[in-house]
């Protein structure tokens, strides 16, 4: 914890992800619905017409739905670091439905926090940060005035 009473770290890639190729964070979704109960009617239009189409689009990503009796219809998203996320689903749309689940696929189930500054190494440099003036000539920082606009305002 900080001294602002918020947690924060250096910004980081999840598994220096994207020095290589993309790796998606989700590794598993769970979705689980009611046949018969009311809440989990955007539920069970989602299973029936967009289910199919997310798991074309995303062949990484394990997707299970498992119909039970249940009062409240939950997707329950597990990732590569052992984090699990699990969304309420009572009386959304199919379309709101979507975008959660597009959103929890989206993530890299770590928790989200301030960031420190937008820079960090591990090696940090003793000349300092570099700039688009760190190895250019004092001069093009200086402006030459001639006497022009040195000269008081006219009235």
């Amino acid at each position: 914890m900080t001294g602002r009473g918020t947690s924060s770290r250096f910004l980081a890639s999840v598994l220096q992800n994207g020095l290589g190729r993309y790796v998606c964070q989700l590794q598993r979704l769970t979705l689980t619905l009611s046949r018969d109960s009311p809440s989990s009617r955007g539920a069970r239009e989602y299973v029936e017409e967009k289910v199919v189409d997310f798991a074309r689009q995303n062949p990484g990503i394990v997707v299970y739905v498992t119909p039970k009796s249940c009062r409240v219809p939950t997707v329950v998203a597990e990732y590569l670091n052992g984090a699990v996320k699990e969304e309420y689903l009572n009386s959304k749309t199919a379309e709101e439905i979507s975008a959660i689940i597009q959103k929890l696929a989206n993530q890299s189930g770590l928790e989200i926090i301030r960031i420190r500054k937008p820079f960090h190494t591990d090696n940090p440099s003793i000349q300092g940060q570099w700039h688009p003036f760190t190895n250019k000539r004092s001069m093009l920082n200086v402006q030459i005035l001639d006497q022009q606009h040195l000269q008081a305002p006219q009235k």
